[in-house]
């Protein structure tokens, strides 16, 4: 991966250069918070490790500009700031991990790695559409029309195992099986909670329902007669 260190301890950043490499990355290297920015957006990294306290442009600034620009890469806020409130502040931001100083760089570079492995691109299975609806497992984004869905991690869960296998009626209890796993985790009446739920996000506004419940059966996801529904 190409991998740009946006930190303005020198040392630091040249250590961290040195790992990457020696673990088959292409690393860049920038040292104060603008040429940074500017680096993330003309030479398209796949990751960056950015730094919170940077000179000319703070790291939350940084990132907020990222994100502004929509810039695909990863990013690993890696910082002194260890404090709760900070992690909380940079993945609210955008970031997609935090790595407080002093950090090991073995783990350093084994959540680099973790990252992109998930900013790899998806494969058919990952993407499944049913109508207009789809969704992005490995990202865990839905969209319907286009229109992104917000879902929570158990909605999320529940209309994926819909949308694997769709017009296949699933019943209350494989349902609970397939996303809560133990039996003392759930109670079969939990997802008629997630199903209402989904079908408020997911066919509230929409002319044609995807969502239905097959009486004294379960719950299914089809697409209106005459379109299809395939994993991509």
């Amino acid at each position: 991966m190409r991998i740009l260190v946006i930190e303005d301890e020198l040392q630091l950043a040249r250590h961290v250069a040195r790992a990457l490499s020696r673990h088959g990355h292409d690393p860049i290297q920038q040292h104060d918070g603008a040429a940074g920015l500017k680096a993330a957006l003309d030479q398209s990294p796949d990751l960056i490790v950015l730094d919170l306290n940077l000179p000319s442009l703070d790291g939350f600034s940084v990132l907020v500009k990222l994100k502004q620009a929509q810039c695909p890469a990863r990013v690993l806020i890696l910082t002194a700031r260890g404090e709760v409130e900070y992690r909380v502040k940079g993945l609210k931001a955008g970031a997609d991990d935090y790595l407080a100083k002093p950090f090991s760089m073995e783990e350093l570079i084994a959540r680099v790695e973790a990252l992109g492995r998930r900013g790899a691109t998806p494969t058919a299975a990952d993407l499944l559409e049913v109508a207009d609806l789809h969704l992005d497992v490995q990202h865990r984004r839905v969209t319907r029309a286009g229109q992104l869905i917000a879902l929570s991690p158990r909605e999320f869960d529940v209309l994926q195992v819909l949308m694997q296998e769709p017009r296949r009626i699933f019943s209350r209890t494989e349902l609970c099986e397939r996303v809560w796993q133990r039996d003392h985790e759930y109670d079969t009446r939990t997802v008629e909670i997630f199903i209402t739920r989904l079908r408020k996000k997911v066919d509230a506004g929409f002319k044609e329902a995807l969502i239905h419940t097959i009486r004294s059966v379960g719950y299914t996801i089809q697409p209106p007669e005459g379109t299809g529904s395939t994993p991509r």
